[in-house]
Formats: C-alpha cells, sequence, structure tokens
C-alpha cells in the first residue's frame, strides 16, 4: 500500500527558521560579560505573579476532570466585566478562554478554515506568529500597513491588526480602526485585532478595536493575554472577544481538537481580571524601566521609534540590525533584531523593558560608559 503522504513536504518546511535560534551566538557573547548577561531579548516577566493569583491557582488544583473548552461561569463572567471596563465595548460580543494568546495567533487561519487561495494580511513589521500561522493554513501572506497597498485581486480572509503593536510600540488611531472594519466588512474578511499590550500605553492611550465596533461585532475579533498585565506567561492566560457567531465557530472546533485552558488557569485568571491594582503596580515597575532605558539607549546615540506603548523600544544605529546587536552583545546586553519582524525592520532592534530592575540598570551603566 502507498503511503499518499509520502511524496508530501513536511509542514515545517514551509515556515521560516525560528528566529531565537539564530541569537544563541550573540548570547554567547553577551554572557561573557563580567558583570553578566542582560538579557533584553524577549518579552519574557520577570517579577513574580501575585499571591491572590497564585492562591486562586492553588485552591483550584484538585481538578481532576476535563475543563470546559468554553471556560468555567466564573472566568467567562470576569472576562466580559473586564472587556466592559477595559476595553470601552458594548454589551453583545461573546468570549473565550485560550491558551495563551501565541497559540490562538497561531491556528487562528486554521480555526476559520482559511487555505490556500486565501490571502492573510499583517503588519509591514509584526510579530512573527502572525506569518506562521498563515503558512501553517497554506494560505498567502501579504505585509501591508494600509489596505490602499492591496491588489483588488487578493481573496483576503484575514486581516491582523496589532496596536500596542510588538515590535514597534506603535498606536493605532480610532479612524484607522474603523476604516480597517469597513473594508473588511466590504469584502468579507475578517479582522483580528491583537491587543495584549492595551493595558500599556504610556505616551498614547491605545484603542481597543471593540471600543470603535458601536455594539456591532461582525467580522471583528480581539486577541487579548494576561501574560503581560498579571505575569502569567507560565499559565498560558488568554481569551478572544468579539463576533458572538465567529466565537461559536471557534469554540466548536476547538472542541473537536481538545483546546482546553486548564481548570486552575481558568480560577486564576477569574481572580486577576477583577483585580486592577496589580496590574497598575506592574505598570509602575515597567514604566520606571522604561524610563531608564529610554534615557540610557538616547545617550548612547540610539534613535527610539514609534514606542508610545507597550513593552519595547524600537532602536536604530542606522547599521544592519544585526550589527547593532552585535554591538550591544559585546556590552552584555542581548536584544533581538528587527529583522526578525519582517524586512522593513531591517535596521532596527527591539528592547524589551522585561528585566529586574538591577539588570536594566546595569544595561544603563554599560550604555553610558
Amino acid at each position: 500500500m502507498t503511503d499518499r503522504g509520502a511524496d508530501r513536504a513536511p509542514r515545517s518546511a514551509s515556515l521560516p527558521d525560528f528566529p531565537w535560534d539564530l541569537l544563541v551566538p550573540a548570547k554567547a557573547v553577551a554572557a561573557d560579560h563580567p558583570d553578566g548577561l542582560v538579557d533584553l531579548s524577549m518579552g519574557t516577566p520577570v517579577d513574580s505573579v501575585p499571591e491572590t493569583i497564585r492562591a486562586a491557582l492553588a485552591r483550584a488544583a484538585d481538578a481532576p476532570g476535563y475543563p470546559m473548552t468554553a471556560g468555567t461561569l466564573a472566568v467567562r463572567a470576569a472576562i466580559a466585566e473586564w472587556a466592559l471596563r477595559g476595553c470601552g465595548a458594548s454589551p453583545g460580543f461573546g468570549a473565550l478562554p485560550t491558551i495563551g494568546s501565541k497559540e490562538l495567533v497561531a491556528w487562528l487561519p486554521t480555526l476559520l478554515g482559511i487555505s490556500r487561495g486565501d490571502t492573510v494580511v499583517i503588519p509591514e513589521v509584526c510579530y512573527p506568529t502572525y506569518e506562521v500561522g498563515a503558512r501553517l493554513a497554506g494560505a498567502r501572506v501579504v505585509r501591508a500597513d494600509t489596505l490602499a497597498e492591496l491588489d483588488p485581486a487578493e481573496r483576503v480572509r484575514l486581516i491582523w491588526l496589532n496596536s500596542p503593536a510588538n515590535p514597534t510600540g506603535r498606536v493605532l488611531p480610532a479612524d484607522h480602526l474603523r476604516a480597517v472594519i469597513a473594508w473588511a466588512r466590504e469584502h468579507g474578511a475578517v479582522v483580528a485585532s491583537d491587543e495584549c499590550y492595551l493595558p500599556l500605553g504610556w505616551e498614547v492611550e491605545p484603542t481597543s478595536v471593540l471600543s470603535v465596533c458601536d455594539g456591532v461585532y461582525a467580522g471583528v475579533l480581539a486577541l487579548h493575554s494576561l501574560s503581560k498585565r498579571s505575569n502569567l506567561a507560565g499559565y498560558r492566560a488568554g481569551f478572544v472577544l468579539g463576533d458572538p457567531a465567529l466565537i461559536g465557530e471557534l469554540l466548536a472546533v476547538r472542541k473537536h481538537a481538545g483546546m482546553m485552558v486548564p481548570a486552575p488557569t481558568q480560577a486564576a485568571m477569574a481572580v486577576a481580571l477583577r483585580d486592577p491594582d496589580h496590574v497598575t503596580e506592574q505598570r509602575a515597575r515597567y514604566a520606571r524601566r522604561r524610563r531608564m532605558l529610554l534615557d540610557a539607549i538616547s545617550q548612547a546615540g540610539l534613535t527610539v521609534e514609534h514606542s508610545v506603548a507597550g513593552l519595547y523600544l524600537w532602536a536604530s544605529r542606522d547599521e544592519p540590525c544585526w550589527d547593532t546587536v552585535h554591538w550591544l552583545a559585546d556590552r552584555g546586553i542581548l536584544v533581538a533584531p528587527g529583522a526578525f519582524y519582517g524586512p522593513a525592520g531591517e535596521r532596527h532592534v527591539r528592547i524589551a523593558l522585561t528585566a529586574t530592575d538591577e539588570r536594566v540598570a546595569a544595561a544603563c551603566r554599560r550604555l553610558s560608559a
């Protein structure tokens, strides 16, 4: 009997190299610094999970049965309350917990039935998993920041927005969000807005896509995460909001695929979403680190662009990004090259705010020297 898939290339062959593997040599150089490595390359939280959230996780630890894919009543209510308060949404949206936000970013095109012949639009400079998700579905990827750049012949099925943006920290104005939604509805596309940095506005207050829908969420999804606001990256705690019909479709497929958020994580999410105080405290930590790094980076001759919100500084020495990566690695500082995020980022680096106060201070001293 012939294996029908034997002549088929593995799915991984269609994917780009995992970007962080390419950073290993620079990390080795930076780690040799006499005062140790300052890792500002990844947006991985380093501060502790608040005690109230850890306690909620522990209380729910005796969970022998399968969790609900749709989420418990408690977590769905907490998500809905937070969306009304934190996103400026109106009632009428659907909600669904997800296994962090990256999982949904990667699988959303597939879950929506997008396939070969379809087009997924992603920003010119953006989180690499938008492209990965489209490739996993077999779709064509087009990078465009304005819809006027699109070929009218493209069969656009999904448009990704990201505000505040990773890696740049750019914030999209409300008028731009409305224009994208109107275009997508006219052309039968879904708008997916990745808003996991929404609580981290510094110079500009970010706008949720849910707040510009006037209570009509057809074709609109907003993705959120508790990784950054609550330091829950290790819990894999996220959720998606928006068009109730689309949420229903996602739920139906996710039930079949076993995409369930663990019950203890759901209990922790419910507590985290109802506690604004720990978010305020974490914002203050990031704001302090941001001020320190922004001053030191500027004094070292780098230019910071767009970074009015979010968890990163988008910086340039007006040279190829890998030259800047190595220049900083020689000083024991590891950052991400802009090329990870698209060809338009080839003269920038992304500098994360996710290091301890002590390590941030060490980076600032090295930049000043």
